[in-house]
């Protein structure tokens, strides 16, 4: 693996791509420690040392990398992106000229993108007047100062602002890891942020009750949760592909044997993101509803991390996520047709609508797997932390499952290009 990463330096082109995508780390990372507009930094470190946070918060301020609790510019992550992609994919399914815009191609994709964009903005906006509006009063529980001190019309307009152009700019900077840096911008910055969570929440470990005998149980939970996520991700149902021979002038055409390449897990980390997204829309309802008001105790008693209906909502946002994504990223039908119209077909089955409903078949069966697995590795160290009295969010199921997933898929794109160059790759 050192080999390869000297590899990948010596490349020129990878390596402005390697130091480029950590240069947009590195000002995320900034981003997230710089006040917004009439936020006191003294009084915001005060509340961190001497108050909790509810855990959805907590959740919210983890994929941030900490910026949330920072009240930082960059205080909202990149969540709204997140929402506004759920947003924008689901309406697909209700609106024809969305999926008219789908199969457009590469200007359709562009103009769903600008659409998400500019929704992003707008839920931006919602979020930042919501974390303002909380920040003195539950954001931060049984704080005894108050962490935005001036809340004048004109310095909370100000703080919006601020934090809506602070979300813009994680936009703007995710996108350019994915055209000119290396694997997806979006996901490496939630992995940078929760990565970032890391060491603060072990030296709590280490000082808490039992900290070593904690600390090597976390480690080694962890290890064996990155062989499993490893191995599922690498594997695959390879469906074969016959071409039959064409002769075309003098030229004879396909007579080859392949194959179709069908992961367990098609949708990589995507849902137990897409699903924790949604779940913290309950959290904003708690905070604009009235604190009196039975559904509002009624939520904030039932969806912790720790509850039973949390987790059991978790879990079927998953698998409903997993299938969503899954048929918008795979077509069976579009595949069936490519094959026919290029001489294919998979050995026993007639070509055409048979090919689909077979292809249909296979990605059902193995989507049930994939999907309870993704439900299983995110919710297993959730439950076995909360029974061990551990509950930062830096433990959870969620995190885990975001790191390995993310990391092995970056390694995969830095081995596809060293592979392209002829070196020796990460992956055996």
């Amino acid at each position: 693996m050192l080999s390869a990463f000297v590899s990948a330096f010596r490349t020129p082109d990878l390596r402005r791509k390697l130091l480029f995508t950590l240069g947009i780390i590195v000002i995320f990372r900034l981003g997230t420690f710089l006040p917004a507009p009439g936020v006191s930094y003294r009084n915001v470190q005060q509340c961190l040392s001497e108050a909790g946070s509810a855990d959805l918060l907590s959740m919210l301020n983890m994929f941030s990398g900490g910026a949330m609790f920072q009240l930082s510019v960059f205080a909202l992550g990149i969540m709204p992106y997140i929402t506004a992609s759920i947003i924008v994919q689901l309406l697909r399914v209700v609106i024809p000229r969305f999926e008219e815009l789908h199969k457009e191609g590469q200007s359709g994709t562009a103009k769903l993108t600008q659409y998400t964009r500019y929704l992003t903005i707008g839920l931006a906006i919602m979020q930042s007047a919501v974390v303002i509006t909380v920040a003195n009063s539950s954001l931060f529980l049984g704080c005894t100062v108050d962490p935005f001190p001036d809340t004048s019309a004109g310095m909370v307009l100000m703080a919006i602002l601020t934090m809506t152009a602070g979300t813009g700019l994680i936009m703007w900077m995710g996108e350019q890891i994915t055209e000119r840096g290396v694997g997806n911008g979006m996901s490496i910055l939630i992995f940078s942020g929760i990565c970032a969570s890391f060491p603060p929440a072990m030296g709590q470990v280490l000082r808490s009750n039992n900290g070593v005998q904690n600390f090597i149980f976390i480690v080694a939970l962890f290890l064996a949760i990155t062989v499993v996520v490893v191995f599922v991700e690498q594997s695959q149902r390879r469906i074969p592909v016959q071409y039959a021979k064409r002769v075309i002038g003098r030229r004879t055409y396909g007579g080859s044997t392949t194959y179709i390449p069908i992961k367990i897990n098609m949708a990589n980390v995507i849902p137990v993101i897409f699903a924790s997204s949604l779940l913290s829309l309950p959290t904003m309802a708690i905070q604009f509803g009235d604190p009196n008001a039975g559904w509002v105790q009624w939520l904030s008693q039932n969806y912790n991390p720790n509850s039973a209906l949390y987790l059991t909502t978790f879990a079927i946002l998953i698998i409903f996520f997993a299938f969503f994504y899954t048929s918008i990223t795979f077509n069976p039908d579009e595949v069936a047709d490519n094959m026919k119209r290029y001489g294919g077909f998979i050995p026993g089955i007639r070509a055409g609508a048979p090919t689909a409903r077979y292809l249909k078949n296979v990605i059902t069966r193995i989507t049930w797997v994939g999907s309870f697995y993704l439900a299983t590795i995110a919710l297993i160290p959730t439950v076995i932390f909360s029974e061990m009295g551990i509950t930062m969010m830096a433990f959870g199921g969620t995190s885990i499952i975001i790191i390995v997933g993310v990391g092995l898929q970056t390694v995969k794109d830095i081995d596809a290009q060293l592979q392209q160059r002829h070196y020796e790759g990460f992956l055996r």
